[in-house]
């Protein structure tokens, strides 16, 4: 089986761990340190103006050259903060240490939801080499066959992730971006293929290698969609992965983390994987069903909004984060054209409103030019009847996915607020996105927590589209 040992090294050999791990793998990298004396200064903004089609020369990409200017962080970690609580609810950090750095400042106390809620999390934290490493994607002890559910999902963990970083405890949030990142560069196969360079697992499993008499060793067995239902690569991984990189450096203070040099290397990898050229003829990736989210049919295969809007937001993070180098000069090049493209893209061909509805109708269709207006060849007739009626006079948002011929008209939920959050759509889209959630606070939420995406799929279009899977409805 190919895995992480976890054995004991000198600190000579491996800064940064209190208890070392060997990696097996394409290549090695030392666990080291560097100080970056030189940053870009990029504004991590993309600002346009009145997005048409014939005004896509004025959408500017401000800052394009200086030093990077290292960004306010609103309160300090106290890194001498002791701690003596060992009631056993604390996780256990860096070297085995029970509490983590605690954000300098009173807490208030949490509430009986919170103190659950914090039960469970902890429960469900998983240990490698006596450091937790993350948390498992479900922690159900009535189950008796979890499948995959017990592993640590990269997308999975990232919420968890924010809440242990905002209560002050980054050690677990550290651990699971290094341990992951070396598993990035592993080779993996499906059939005697092997994906591109750069692409972060789905998901790992602490495994535990029995060696006769001799202490057994721990084995990190990463899967890179090989072992997932339908055999699927996880292309949001990267993506998230960036993005909680820079999340741990803007809360906790600490941005050694993402300079060091294979986290420089972990993070180009990953770009260089994005933004390699291929066939397609849009700024947005093309990617398969199920390669985010869960890996099963949902009718995403193109260019779906929530790995666009990922894709957006871990450019503007590798922005900020790229140490100036002559290698970086040109990948930060091409992070700009990407960024001023793509938000041009989506905040003009997925954006619908009762505006655009109207003129879907008025298309005209087979247009053979350089400057038609339909230029994905949209026939009226896809808009569903349901649409004209759903959507507030005031409101709107981002179309699930956008094809040739092709516009899924769902709305998906995490891929529209994350449009929000990275500033992907304009503040006057935002607020017709937040309109239309709030007027249709039934249709998304009701008896729910919140829908993934609204309408959901039923009788032949779903056989259809999913599969017939009857885990998917």
């Amino acid at each position: 089986m190919i895995g992480v040992r976890c054995r004991e090294y000198s600190s000579e050999k491996f800064r940064g761990f209190s208890r070392c791990c060997h990696y097996v793998g394409r290549r090695d990298f030392l666990i080291g340190r560097i100080a970056c004396n030189v940053r870009h200064h990029h504004k991590t903004s993309v600002e346009t103006s009145h997005v048409n089609g014939k005004e896509f020369e004025r959408v500017l990409v401000h800052g394009s050259g200086g030093v990077n200017v290292r960004p306010i962080v609103v309160g300090t970690v106290d890194e001498n903060v002791e701690t003596s609580e060992t009631n056993g609810d604390r996780v256990k950090l860096e070297g085995g240490n029970v509490e983590e750095d605690g954000i300098g400042k009173e807490r208030r106390e949490d509430s009986d939801v919170e103190k659950e809620a914090w039960r469970l999390l902890r429960n469900a934290v998983v240990k490698y080499c006596g450091s937790p490493v993350g948390t498992v994607a479900a922690n159900d002890p009535n189950d008796k066959q979890p499948l995959n559910y017990d592993q640590v999902f990269i997308r999975d963990f990232v919420p968890a992730a924010l809440a242990f970083l905002l209560r002050g405890e980054k050690g677990i949030v550290k651990n699971f971006l290094l341990h992951t990142l070396q598993l990035q560069s592993w080779e993996k196969t499906v059939d005697c293929y092997s994906p591109g360079q750069g692409l972060m697992p789905a998901s790992f499993k602490v495994r535990t290698i029995p060696h006769g008499g001799e202490q057994p060793e721990e084995v990190l067995d990463p899967d890179f969609g090989e072992s997932a239902i339908g055999r699927v690569a996880p292309v949001d991984s990267g993506l998230w992965w960036i993005i909680l990189l820079r999340a741990y450096g803007k809360i906790t203070g600490d941005y050694s983390l993402q300079e060091r040099i294979e986290v420089q290397t972990g993070i180009r990898l990953i770009l260089n994987l994005c933004l390699t050229d291929g066939f397609d003829m849009f700024p947005s990736l093309l990617v398969t069903d199920g390669s985010c989210m869960i890996d099963r049919r949902m009718g995403i295969h193109g260019h779906p909004l929530e790995i666009q809007a990922l894709f957006y937001s871990a450019l503007r993070c590798s922005r900020e984060m790229l140490a100036v180098s002559d290698g970086s000069k040109k990948l930060i090049t091409a992070i700009n054209n990407r960024l001023s493209a793509i938000s041009f893209h989506i905040r003009e061909y997925y954006w619908v409103d009762m505006k655009k509805i109207n003129e879907i109708y008025r298309y005209k269709t087979e247009e053979y030019s350089t400057d038609a207006t339909n230029k994905f060849n949209i026939y009226p007739e896809q808009v569903p009847h349901w649409l004209m009626e759903w959507v507030p006079e005031e409101g709107g948002y981002l179309i699930g996915n956008l094809q040739p011929a092709h516009m899924d008209f769902r709305f998906f939920t995490l891929g529209n607020l994350w449009s929000i959050i990275s500033s992907l759509a304009t503040p006057k889209q935002n607020e017709a996105i937040l309109k239309l959630m709030e007027d249709k606070w039934d249709d998304l939420v009701g008896q729910m927590p919140l829908k993934i995406c609204y309408p959901a799929f039923d009788r032949e279009r779903w056989r259809i589209i999913t599969g017939s899977d009857p885990k998917n409805t």
